[in-house]
């Protein structure tokens, strides 16, 4: 009994460990985007996951987004996006958009904690997170452009 209460005991501290130095370790630059959507323009600030060590860590062990807000995952340049929600306390819905920020797909409502593997419909170049049912609420929907830096269309109009 006590081999098994010290084993146990050793997997919460790694557990916890391993969440404290997530937590510390990553920072993200905000920006804003605009999702031209069938019934307006949408405002959101969004922390930018641009290099391969924020897009790992993303939002895992977040326990809450506020309304306005999320992550964007600039991939740089056009994938077949696979992303799961190990670690990811709060359902979100991802948004897959492609180099030139229309809209591919939506996951909506993901389930926290699932490995179930979540996929871009075609190449992504970037996938946003929001929480969950935001993209009902927010009228966003597969068609819809998303104007941020990072896309095509708009590096070659600030290019001119």
């Amino acid at each position: 009994m006590a081999v098994k209460l010290k084993t146990l005991i050793l997997i919460v501290g790694l557990v916890c460990f391993e969440a404290v130095a997530w937590a510390g370790e990553t920072t993200f630059e905000q920006t804003e985007l605009t999702v031209k959507t069938a019934k307006g323009d949408v405002s959101l600030i969004v922390e930018l996951a641009e290099n391969p060590k924020q897009r790992a860590r993303g939002l895992m062990y977040r326990q809450s987004l506020p309304q306005g807000n999320g992550m964007l995952f600039d991939f740089k340049k056009p994938i077949a996006v696979k992303m799961w929600m190990k670690n990811t306390y709060i359902p979100l819905d991802m948004v897959f958009i492609d180099e030139l920020g229309k809209i591919i797909n939506i996951a909506r409502n993901t389930v926290p904690h699932s490995t179930k593997i979540i996929s871009s419909a075609a190449p992504a170049l970037a996938v946003l997170e929001i929480g969950g049912g935001q993209a009902a609420r927010l009228n966003i929907k597969p068609g819809d452009r998303v104007r941020h830096s990072i896309f095509a269309i708009q590096k070659n109009k600030s290019q001119k």
